[in-house]
């Protein structure tokens, strides 16, 4: 392998040659939560974030930047170039929160033209082979499958501190603050790839400050006076905070801050502090108005070439991050690969990109409950124009806080952005129920299936598991192999041995001053369990004990919906089994 990267490395880099210099390195570290208002450089008049204030005073910002107002869809953007749709990855779960295995990535672009690629924390883009972070092309994946590490598919019993990660397929628990943890195995490796001449792709998504607000306490100290989910809140940003300054004193020290980009961003608006400083916007996470889904982006690269800092008004996405770092570091794009997003190398280097004046833009995502998306349940973005679901229009540079509803007074704008919206669904509607499967079967196969990935309203979290919510839906899947296969169903994780009907003692996290987030384990009368996939319906009795629930069937290659049911002893249905795997028997 060390061979065949060194040789692509020699062709990679051809036009970075071509440029004087060696090609430069990459740093994304993306925040979970964090909205545009959550910095000091932004106003917040509370939040103290000086090193990411320091950041923005160096670089060029895109000041009119936006995300999809959930974390998944935003990530796949930025790692495909693609819209949610169009990649297949428009939810947080739900079967949707994958996307599709074909399509080239960002770290898989880059480590083709010989860079060393790594991740180091939250994924959220598929918990199992082929969607892994490994898969998709990081070659050092030091992650955290679900939305955190109290998802359901994380290690059970997992927390922010001390935290179990995955290094690449092998569980590991480090000693320490999950932020701190990851930044500090981040910057080992990238020392040894600074030293080693390897430039480097490192991709630090952070789970901070994304629930349950677990901090150090001494991170709260500043913002003891707040609300106390805020004031937690406001202790994640800080930690955060302290370790990207961290991070810069080490590539000064390493001898690589001035031939690295370093991009800092967030994956959606404010999950907890819009209600304290927002900015003048109007919206939040999950919500379609601009503090929903704009962001802060803040990229520099001193030697680079690039114009002075400052800001880009211009309409951005994340979906440009991918052209635009591969023009920067002259990475060729594979042929023929499709792009939603476009080069903002031009802008960043101070000359006038004209079709950017003129750009439209679409906000859409499949909401978490898991219903399909609707047609119309979107944002359109035009310069100072923002229409909300058909039927809103506003001008956010006279009213950026959405109070004022054009749409009567302006017909001739509320037309001409649902005629582009009409035609942008026209290109993704047949995307929008193709979803990624989950594949079964085949060397490289997935064997270990979450509730989290139901289609409809999914189950993803340990503490909706520990109250046994009365949920179901099917799994979505691909048997790449025709056969007999074992179905083990099973409520509780199979590393807790505990059995299908049994309870369990509540757990105690590190972070005492946050309560909810310990519930004991709630037994269920479960007395049988079924399946249903392939026009097969078959059952089998659950005894005390039982730790899962096999059932064998015979699988035809191809798509196949598989729905599991727990249910009484009057046949009553309890919930779906929260976990299963599927092997060939």
């Amino acid at each position: 392998m060390a061979r065949i990267e060194r040789g692509l490395s020699r062709r990679g880099f051809l036009a970075s040659a071509a440029q004087g210099g060696r090609a430069p390195n990459v740093v994304i570290v993306l925040a979970d939560d964090q909205g545009y208002g959550d910095l000091s450089c932004h106003g917040n008049p509370a939040q103290r974030t000086p090193h990411l204030d320091a950041m923005h005073r160096e670089s060029i910002r895109f000041e009119d930047f936006h995300a999809a107002p959930m974390c998944t869809p935003t990530r796949g953007q930025l790692l495909t170039g693609r819209d949610a749709f169009a990649n297949g990855a428009s939810s947080v779960s739900s079967g949707r929160a994958m996307f599709h295995r074909d399509l080239p990535t960002l770290p898989g672009i880059f480590a083709r033209a010989g860079y060393r690629t790594a991740i180091f924390g939250k994924w959220h883009c598929g918990d199992m082979a082929p969607y892994r972070p490994q898969d998709r092309g990081f070659q050092k994946a030091l992650w955290h499958p679900g939305y955190g590490l109290l998802a359901v598919s994380s290690r059970w019993n997992n927390d922010y501190f001390d935290p179990y990660l995955l290094d690449g397929e092998k569980w590991r628990r480090y000693e320490g603050y999950c932020t701190d943890v990851l930044f500090a195995e981040a910057m080992r490796w990238m020392q040894e790839r600074g030293r080693a001449r390897e430039p480097f792709l490192a991709y630090l998504p952070m789970v901070a400050p994304h629930a349950p607000l677990f901090a150090p306490e001494r991170y709260r100290e500043p913002y003891r006076n707040l609300p106390p989910r805020l004031k937690s809140f406001f202790a994640m940003i800080a930690n955060l905070d302290e370790n990207f300054g961290r991070l810069e004193a080490f590539l000064k020290r390493a001898g690589l801050r001035e031939n690295t980009i370093v991009i800092f961003a967030t994956d959606n608006g404010s999950a907890s502090g819009t209600q304290f400083f927002n900015s003048g916007m109007k919206g939040r996470k999950r919500e379609l108005y601009d503090g929903g889904h704009r962001v802060p982006c803040f990229l520099r690269w001193p030697a680079g070439g690039l114009r002075p800092p400052g800001a880009i008004t211009d309409l951005t996405q994340f979906q440009d991050l991918l052209p635009t770092l591969a023009g920067l570091c002259g990475v060729r794009l594979p042929g023929g690969m499709k792009l939603d997003g476009v080069s903002l190398e031009p802008s960043l280097r101070g000359r006038a990109q004209p079709d950017l004046a003129s750009r439209m833009a679409v906000v859409q995502y499949s909401q978490p409950d898991g219903s399909p998306p609707a047609k119309g349940d979107a944002a359109v973005l035009w310069n100072r124009w923002r229409l909300v679901r058909g039927e809103e229009l506003y001008d956010i540079g006279a009213d950026p806080g959405q109070a004022r509803d054009l749409a009567k007074a302006r017909p001739e704008i509320l037309g001409r952005l649902r005629d582009h919206y009409a035609k942008w669904w026209d290109g993704v509607k047949e995307h929008v129920e193709n979803l990624p499967p989950l594949y079964v079967g085949g060397a490289g196969a997935a064997t270990e299936l979450h509730s989290s990935d139901w289609i409809g309203p999914a189950t993803d979290e340990q503490m909706e598991i520990r109250e046994g919510v009365n949920q179901n839906g099917p799994w979505n899947l691909f048997v790449e192999r025709a056969g007999r296969y074992r179905i083990a169903l099973r409520r509780w994780p199979r590393d807790t041995g505990a059995p299908i009907t049994a309870g369990l003692p509540a757990i105690q996290y590190r972070d005492g001053a946050i309560t909810g987030w310990n519930p004991g384990g709630k037994a269920l009368p479960i007395a049988s369990a079924a399946i249903a996939v392939s026009g097969l319906e078959p059952s089998v009795p659950v005894r005390p004990g039982d730790q899962q629930a096999v059932i064998d069937v015979a699988l035809r290659r191809g798509p196949a919906r598989l729905r599991s049911s727990f249910r009484d002893a009057d046949g009553r249905e309890l919930c779906g089994a929260y976990f299963a795997s599927v092997e060939e028997a």
